[in-house]
This record gives structure tokens, sequence and C-alpha cells, in this order.
């Protein structure tokens, strides 16, 4: 069975850091193209960013672009979402996901295996 699932998820403070980790099972994600969404109550799933099966990155929400970095380790088949000076506005449940093509993408439609999500939040 095809896997993913979030970690590093919780409660910090306004200009706090998180590390999300994305961890895989039943496949390698080194053959993958890895995203990371959020999702706010009442609103739509947002792309936050993505990294190539190469290891290619440089595609960032302007939301989080300069605050958020993607990397994967291949080793631990695992890809990472480092969070920093974390907003409130950035509280959403956060989630990874899958795809099969060679370049990521911002389309979540591209995506085939998603994670369960984990809730970040950003509150004094």
């Amino acid at each position: 069975q095809l896997q993913l699932v979030e970690s590093g998820g919780g409660l910090v403070q306004p200009g706090g850091s998180l590390r999300l980790s994305c961890a895989a099972s039943g496949f390698t994600l080194e053959y993958r193209s890895i995203g990371w969404f959020r999702q706010a109550p009442g609103k739509e799933r947002d792309f936050l960013s993505c990294i190539d099966i190469n290891g290619g990155t440089g595609n960032y929400a302007d939301s989080v672009k300069g605050r958020f970095t993607i990397s994967r380790d291949n080793a631990k088949n695992t890809v990472y979402l480092q969070m920093n000076s974390l907003k409130p506005e950035d509280t959403a449940v956060y989630y990874c996901a899958s795809s099969k093509y060679f370049f990521c993408s911002d389309q979540f439609v591209r995506y085939d295996v998603w994670g369960q999500g984990t809730q970040v939040t950003v509150s004094s």
C-alpha cells in the first residue's frame, strides 16, 4: 500500500520555525516528485512548494517564498519543508503529495498519493 505520512506540525508562536517531514512507505520517493500543500478552514487547498525527481526546487508560492524551503533525503525516503518566520496566516493543515512526473507541479490534480495531513497552528 502506497502511503505518505506527514509529521512535525504543532503549535508555534509567530516568528517561530517548524520542519515538516513527509515519509513514504510502500514506494520510493526517489522516483517521484513531491509537493506540499495546505488547507485552512473554509478555504481551498493551496500549493506551497514542490521538488522535482532530480532535486530541482525553486517552485514556491509567493506567500511562502523566502520563508519556506523544500528538500529531500532519498536515503531516508523523506521530503522536508522547513518553515521559518511563521505567521498566524500560515495556520492550516499541511499535506504532502507524490507525483509520477519528473517535474513537479503546482496543480494538485497531478499528484496521486496524498498524506493525511499535519496541523500547523501559529498563535501567541
